[in-house]
């Protein structure tokens, strides 16, 4: 395994792995851009990190019982994704992306969620994040396309569109406090344990399957 190099982003950048390499690709159009980082070996991107401000205020309000005008240093881990043949070891790189991106910002909390299909979050927890449980269950409206496809609604209207109703999957959500003075409202659980399962990914309109490798400890 090799350390890489971490620096800062463009969207275009994290687009060219996250694109293909992404699961929620299939699922969503694009991706909110905020604090990009890299992973660099021999000067070839390896591995992406997203950090966004929460995107729904309401959810830091029911964490930390905190108003919009007080949340200011929250943030989310809003994709994480490494091109299939790198050679790192995933965990290192998003603690040395959080300790890159606490140099620019006060960082008060990292919120990160991993999708219950795939994987139960291993990298969170090497990371010492703590766990509050499964996301309650919802429902999405999924748009239907010309190609007789489905993509997921983010934005906009619904009314009048072709589509169906189908239950979200319930995400593990994992928190970081930097901030002492922060206290959750949440109720810290045990963490859970579960084999990772593959996923389809794309690469220049191929389909191949992808087993994330998890490990536990940063190195």
């Amino acid at each position: 395994m090799c350390k890489p190099i971490v620096r800062k982003i463009t969207k275009k950048e994290a687009d060219s792995l996250l694109r293909p390499y992404h699961y929620l690709t299939r699922e969503s159009k694009g991706f909110r851009s905020g604090f990009n980082y890299g992973a660099f070996v021999d000067n070839e991107l390896q591995a992406v990190c997203l950090f966004n401000n929460p995107s729904v205020p309401e959810l830091v309000k029911g964490c930390f019982d905190l108003p919009r005008t007080e949340q200011s240093g929250i943030l989310e881990l809003g994709r994480l994704v490494k091109h299939p043949n790198a050679n790192i070891i995933l965990s290192q790189f998003v603690a040395m992306a959080m300790k890159e991106i606490r140099k620019e910002r006060n960082v008060r909390a990292i919120l990160s969620y991993a999708d219950s299909r795939y994987h139960a979050g291993y990298i969170y927890q090497s990371l010492n994040f703590k766990y509050y449980g499964q996301t309650d269950p919802k429902s999405d409206w999924w748009f239907e396309q010309d190609d007789g496809t489905f993509i997921k609604h983010t934005r906009g209207k619904t009314k009048g569109s072709r589509g169906e109703w189908r239950p979200r999957s319930r995400k593990h959500r994992y928190l970081l406090i930097f901030d002492k003075s922060l206290n959750t409202k949440w109720v810290e659980e045990p963490y859970p344990k579960k084999n990772n399962k593959e996923y389809k990914y794309y690469d220049y309109g191929k389909e191949f399957s992808y087993r994330p490798k998890i490990f536990n400890t940063v190195q």
